[in-house]
């Protein structure tokens, strides 16, 4: 085998595993956003990430697809501000991401509707499976090995800022969040919408079940024979 004919292999392999990238990724970002309605239609609280943009969205009456766009392009901003020149303009691909996304939970509350399960009991079950498919979501779009998404961008360049932990910053973030809407919604509504105890549930669960979620992925990935593809350098 020629040389050029390795290169020209390697070449296929490359576009292969940046196709089964997007897979992934888009993927990821449309079962997570399905599972971002499956937290709101519970009525027990949404995750943190989520708490402001549904703020806005509840106060305003815009769609939240389009609060959620709003909300990842100003974080956008945030890390152009931060960084300045050390700023990579390929990244402002993020808002393409946010874009997305967006449309990924308009498009998941036109399919969800206003589905629920009635009692506190079925209101928990939907919450659980928020969780679940959250975490399988973010799983699959952080396994694709793309760009992060804005809000987790905005906490690694906070944290390279200040110099600590990804952790402590990522919890400040999540707090700074949750109270960003609760004051949102006191002051124009004078009653708190989107944070419950399923906030502070989800804030816990889902970032201890993720690990497990990404085990699952590899798993099938393996069976499907996809695994070293997609691992390929």
């Amino acid at each position: 085998m020629t040389s050029r004919t390795v290169k020209t292999d390697d070449t296929a392999t490359k576009r292969k595993r940046f196709v089964l990238q997007i897979i992934l990724y888009v993927a990821g970002l449309m079962v997570a956003a399905f599972g971002i309605v499956f937290a709101i239609n519970s009525r027990l609280g949404i995750t943190p990430i989520s708490s402001f943009p549904f703020a806005v969205s509840t106060v305003s009456g815009i769609g939240i697809g389009v609060c959620f766009t709003a909300f990842l392009v100003i974080c956008i901003i945030l890390q152009i501000v931060l960084l300045r020149r050390e700023y990579k303009w390929i990244n402002l691909t993020q808002i393409i991401v946010a874009t997305i996304f967006g449309f990924f939970v308009d498009l998941a509350i036109f399919v969800v509707g206003d589905f629920s399960i009635p009692t506190y009991a079925g209101q928990l079950l939907m919450l659980a499976i928020s969780i679940v498919i959250v975490a399988f979501g973010i799983g699959l779009y952080l396994d694709a090995k793309l760009m992060l998404m804005p809000v987790e961008e905005l906490t690694s360049v906070i944290t390279q800022k200040l110099k600590t932990s990804f952790h402590r910053v990522k919890i400040a973030m999540d707090c700074t969040l949750v109270a960003m809407a609760i004051a949102t919604t006191l002051i124009f509504m004078s009653e708190i919408y989107g944070v419950r105890e399923g906030t502070v549930i989800s804030a816990v669960a889902i970032g201890r079940l993720l690990p497990y979620c990404r085990k699952l992925n590899g798993m099938i990935l393996r069976k499907m024979k996809l695994y070293d593809l997609l691992n390929h350098e």
